[in-house]
């Protein structure tokens, strides 16, 4: 019994590393090119970012990150915010090494808390997208659908809560992704 616990504590609570290389963020509210270039340039001022590759068509951006930045999640859909427009959809790609996860299961990745909403119970190892299904990260819609999908309230506040870990700080952010 207590095998059991302790294999299920770590699961719940694995803490791993992880390497963010790329991200594709697609944004709403664009009526014109000028529209995609202020988002550039607000996305240009975050001193993680090395490039950044626009697509009119589709209104998303390919972001590179610097090797070994720590990436802000929240920074980069504020900066998408300064220059007036909405976030739509924000996937991250991450190298992982041997992190396992489940529906549900909570893992803490270069500091910060991540809940995974939805996957079948498996082990990343190397490039995987993880897609952030947070409120402000998708469209109402998509937030209603993968809201229904776990039974956690930390999904409603973006914020640890007694359903994720009994002594979390209510304070502490947690992402709450798909794969």
């Amino acid at each position: 019994m207590k095998i059991l616990l302790i294999s299920m504590l770590l699961v719940v609570a694995s803490t791993a590393n992880a390497q963010f290389t790329k991200a594709t963020l697609q944004a709403s509210g664009l009526t014109c090119s000028m529209c995609n270039k202020a988002i550039h340039k607000a996305l240009a001022t975050l001193d993680v970012v090395k490039t950044i590759t626009p697509d009119l068509n589709t209104n998303s951006f390919e972001i590179e990150f610097k090797d070994s930045a720590t990436i802000y999640i929240d920074a980069i859909k504020l900066k998408v915010e300064q220059a007036g427009f909405t976030v739509s959809s924000l996937q991250l790609l991450a190298n992982l090494s041997n992190i396992s996860v489940d529906k549900d299961s909570h893992i803490m990745v270069d500091s910060v808390n991540y809940h995974f909403v939805n996957v079948n119970k498996q082990i990343l190892n190397g490039a995987v997208m993880l897609k952030i299904i947070d409120k402000g990260f998708v469209t109402a819609k998509e937030f209603k659908k993968y809201s229904k999908q776990t039974n956690m309230n930390c999904i409603k506040s973006g914020y640890m809560e007694a359903c994720c870990k009994k002594d979390a700080a209510a304070q502490t952010r947690i992402y709450h992704v798909t794969i």
